[in-house]
């Protein structure tokens, strides 16, 4: 058994462990696991892979929509390089004889509704500044928070993050922005893949941002739509509503510090999670009072705004008096109608905030920059 243990391990190895001298083709991935060389990145944002897999047959990189043929050296080492990519964060797969595998030598993330590999392409440094660590800034806490739900019977979790100060400064109360992740996604991406607490931090640092809790719980989409037998898109992921507002609400105000009125509440999500946020946040606004969707999966039909969400935007100026922000964005190569739906709200007397992200698709890269723009614009005295 252990001759036949270490057979598998050895079949499927990060280059770290095969390849001490191997001079990678470009930078190692900011995404690779410790000491990992590949993947990595050239000057022209192409990545490169390497898997020790002497006895497969047939190996390729599965990344962006395409699927890249790998060759194999003498020594059993497959190689690939991509096409130039876009820059930003992507899930990716090597596909080992028609099996789809996460690459050993990538740190592992949720999303696709499983586990995958993921790659960083950089983009300058100048750019990726305000989601970039920063050792002169002070730094927030993002804990992991346990509870039990009594209208699913389980155990459910979320992550906090909670401003620097906010150790320090006991006496201290502040807003909260529930915010949410996409189809596919969970509780994690928007501090791992999303890169949420560095944004967080580098914003309040620079005043751009009142220091805010930030709460990200599980929307109950993290699977694709389809994969439950007979579940409708009415149905797919509707039960987070109820659970947010009687459960994770209470929770979050029961254990932190927290401001309680609606002035001090805001919700957001990306994708499937801005659904979810306009599903939940429209017909509760005795609840919340800043409202965002990044690339918002929301389908909605232009010729009937008066009438949607219980007819919510019907009266826009008593709409424009509670909602101190309504806040959409999206990639502009994605085409997931956002702007068009932002134009609609405006020419029914709505005031809307339409943000798009130059030169990126449905991706973290485009949900980063959206979150970037929507956070100064909440919890504002002026707005109120």
């Amino acid at each position: 058994m252990n001759h036949l243990i270490t057979a598998v391990v050895m079949t499927l190895l990060p280059m770290t462990a095969l390849a001490v001298d191997d001079t990678p083709h470009g930078t190692p991935a900011s995404t690779n696991i410790p000491e990992a060389q590949y993947p990595c990145v050239d000057s022209q944002s192409r990545a490169t892979f390497k898997l020790a897999a002497k006895d497969a047959k047939d190996v390729k990189v599965d990344i962006c929509g395409k699927k890249y043929d790998m060759t194999k050296d003498a020594d059993g080492v497959w190689t690939g390089t991509t096409d130039p990519l876009v820059e930003g964060f992507h899930y990716y797969f090597l596909v080992v004889d028609g099996v789809s595998v996460i690459d050993p030598a990538t740190e592992a993330f949720f999303g696709c509704g499983k586990m995958s590999g993921g790659i960083e392409i950089p983009e300058s440094k100048e750019a990726a500044a305000y989601y970039t660590f920063d050792k002169n800034v002070p730094h927030g806490q993002v804990r992991e928070c346990k509870y039990y739900s009594n209208l699913e019977n389980a155990e459910r979790r979320c992550f906090v993050y909670t401003p620097a100060e906010y150790e320090t400064s006991p006496q201290k109360r502040y807003p909260v922005l529930y915010l949410q992740h996409g189809m596919g996604e969970d509780e994690r991406g928007w501090s791992q893949q999303g890169m949420m607490a560095n944004i967080m931090d580098n914003q309040i640092a620079a005043g751009k941002c009142v220091p805010m809790i930030v709460v990200m719980d599980y929307g109950n989409c993290g699977y694709s739509f389809g994969a439950r037998k007979g579940e409708t898109m009415e149905q797919f992921g509707a039960s987070f509503t109820p659970i947010m507002l009687e459960e994770i609400i209470p929770f979050i105000d029961g254990n932190f510090r927290t401001l309680t009125d609606r002035d001090n509440r805001a919700m957001a999500g990306l994708s499937w999670g801005g659904r979810e946020t306009f599903q939940t946040a429209l017909p509760n606004l005795d609840k919340f009072s800043h409202i965002g969707t990044f690339s918002g999966a929301l389908f909605l039909p232009l010729d009937q705004i008066p009438t949607l969400y219980g007819g919510v935007f019907a009266d826009a100026d008593a709409f424009n008096s509670k909602v101190h922000t309504l806040f959409m964005g999206m990639g502009s190569e994605e085409n997931f109608g956002s702007d068009r739906i932002s134009q609609a709200l405006r020419d029914n007397g709505i005031n809307c905030i339409y943000y798009e992200s130059p030169g990126t698709h449905h991706e973290w890269l485009t949900w980063r920059r959206c979150l970037n723009e929507f956070l100064p614009l909440i919890f504002k005295s002026d707005k109120k």
